[in-house]
């Protein structure tokens, strides 16, 4: 059995997002893994970040990631970012010396140690834009910065990243054949 944490950033609840989310729980509850989900926007998470310490919401996040084997993120992709309420949970919760700490070289000069070893990230991204664009004139960038200068860079090198693509435009058919996917990825926990 697999401890699962999933971290649900999607206004609506009828949207493709929460589709994937109740997918995803689903199969994996099936399977016998354990789901702790939060929802940011039900929550009314605050993503502004002024320098405080932690509160006693971001403690509690970090405290169920630390019992969990698997973190999930499921939200859309706007403006080539995830958004801001998950954004700005990333920036509270997988912040320093909690998830990662600098090891100094010398001087101003060092790098980041991950304080999240041996646990898996998964990523469901949605996007409006097809996948050529995505690849070919914005090579990647969702991608790449949440896989290294997010989960990487927090000790987590097992990452799985689905994106699915143009999805205001889809088929019900092409819906159902990404939802696929997602039982996939869950069964693979």
């Amino acid at each position: 059995m697999k401890k699962i944490f999933i971290v649900y950033g999607h206004y609506n609840d009828q949207s493709f997002n929460a589709a994937i989310k109740n997918t995803f729980i689903k199969t994996s509850e099936e399977k016998g893994n354990k789901v702790d989900c939060i929802d940011l926007y039900k929550e009314k998470f605050n993503p502004v970040f002024h320098g405080e310490k932690p509160d006693s919401i971001v403690l509690d996040h970090q405290k169920r990631i630390e019992q969990s084997d698997v973190i999930v993120l499921i939200a859309p992709i706007w403006n080539f970012r995830m958004p801001a309420i998950v954004e700005g949970w990333i920036d509270k919760v997988l912040s320093p010396p909690w998830a990662f700490r600098f090891k100094k070289i010398f001087g101003n000069y060092g790098y980041p140690v991950g304080n999240l070893s041996g646990k898996k990230a998964i990523v469901f991204c949605t996007y409006g834009s097809p996948q050529f664009a995505i690849r070919t004139f914005f090579l990647n960038m969702p991608t790449k910065r949440l896989r290294r200068g997010v989960f990487n860079i927090c000790g987590i090198s097992d990452v799985v990243y689905k994106r699915f693509f143009a999805v205001p435009f889809v088929s019900q058919e092409k819906r159902k054949k990404f939802l696929e996917v997602v039982k996939k990825t869950a069964l693979n926990v």
